[in-house]
C-alpha cells in the first residue's frame, strides 16, 4: 500500500524534495555573497533567485518531470516558460502576501509578523509552480536519442 502510494505521487514527492535543494543554493549563493563578497543584500538577493531558479528548473526537468530533450531550441522553450511561470507565482507571492495581511491573515508567530501569511502564500506558490510545469513547460516529455 505504502509502495503504491510512493509510485503514485513520485513526481510530488520528487518535486517536493528537490524544492528544498532550491531553498539551500538560493541561501547559500544569499550568504556567500553577503559574507564573503561584501554584496549589497538586495543584489545578493536577486542573484540567489536567478541561481535558484536555474537550479530548479533542472532539477524539475530531469528529475520531476523527466524530460529528456536537450535541444537548444526545446530547452530555451521550456526554460522561457518555466521563467514566465516563476515571475507570475512571484507576482502572485508579491500582491497575495499584503492582500493575506489585510484580510487579519496577519497573526505574529516566533515574534514574526505575518508568518501565517507568508507560510499560507508560500504553500499555494508551491502548489501554483508545479501545475503551472506540469501543465505548460513540461507537458512533451520526448527523450532525446
Amino acid at each position: 500500500m505504502i509502495i503504491k502510494n510512493i509510485k503514485k505521487y513520485k513526481s510530488i514527492i520528487i518535486y517536493l524534495i528537490t524544492g528544498i535543494f532550491t531553498t539551500v543554493v538560493n541561501l547559500t549563493v544569499y550568504s556567500v555573497l553577503v559574507k564573503y563578497g561584501n554584496f549589497n543584500i538586495n543584489i545578493a538577493n536577486i542573484i540567489a533567485w536567478i541561481s535558484a531558479v536555474v537550479f530548479a528548473f533542472f532539477t524539475n526537468k530531469i528529475f520531476v518531470f523527466n524530460s529528456r530533450n536537450f535541444k537548444i531550441p526545446h530547452l530555451l522553450r521550456e526554460f522561457a516558460l518555466f521563467l514566465g511561470g516563476r515571475l507570475l507565482t512571484g507576482i502572485i507571492e508579491i500582491v497575495g502576501f499584503p492582500i493575506l495581511m489585510f484580510f487579519g491573515i496577519d497573526q505574529i508567530i516566533f515574534g514574526i509578523e505575518g508568518l501565517v501569511a507568508k507560510f499560507l502564500i508560500g504553500a499555494i506558490v508551491v502548489i501554483l509552480n508545479y501545475f503551472f510545469s506540469k501543465y505548460f513547460v513540461f507537458k512533451n516529455r520526448k527523450v532525446n536519442k
